[in-house]
Parts: structure tokens; sequence; C-alpha cells
């Protein structure tokens, strides 16, 4: 996926994720930096309830791949150590 692709459907996933809970969605790595290539998955960082199961994870997951036609992965904020969210964070592009 290409940046200016993603920056198309953020209105969408924005959409898609207060459906399911998810909030201050940021993507980082490959497609950020617009650097993907055509195997490359997208890296969303997301917050989530914390009571969030692994089945509305999932879901969500499902939803954005089924709409951006790309393998997603979440990772969620609070799952990273400090340095690791610095990186991510450093390069994220807010959607």
């Amino acid at each position: 996926m290409r940046l200016d692709d993603l920056l198309a459907q953020a209105p969408r996933i924005r959409e898609i994720a207060m459906a399911h809970g998810a909030s201050n969605l940021a993507a980082f790595g490959s497609v950020a930096l617009d650097q993907a290539g055509p195997d490359s998955d997208l890296d969303l960082l997301v917050d989530l309830p914390p009571r969030t199961g692994l089945l509305d994870r999932i879901a969500l997951k499902q939803a954005l791949e089924d709409t951006l036609h790309c393998r997603v992965d979440l990772i969620r904020r609070r799952n990273l150590r400090p340095t690791a969210l610095a990186s991510a964070e450093r390069d994220a592009i807010p959607l």
C-alpha cells in the first residue's frame, strides 16, 4: 500500500476503528515512510480499551484488511516498550 492510498482511506479507517472501540490509530513502518513494496504489510499503532478481547482485535484487523486490501498488523501502544514506542511514533502518520 502506498502512503497516498492510505491517507485517502483515512476517514474510512477512522470509521472502522471507532466501530470497534479503537482510537488513536497511526501508521508506521514502510508504509508511513512511503517505502512499502508489493508484499509489505501495514503497521498500525492503536489504542484499545483494556478489556478488548482477542476476537474483537481479530474483527478489527479483518475489517481493516477487507477495506484496505492488504495485510494489517495492529500494535497496541500499551504493549510496546518505551524505546520501541518512541521509535514507532517518530515516523508515525496519525490517521
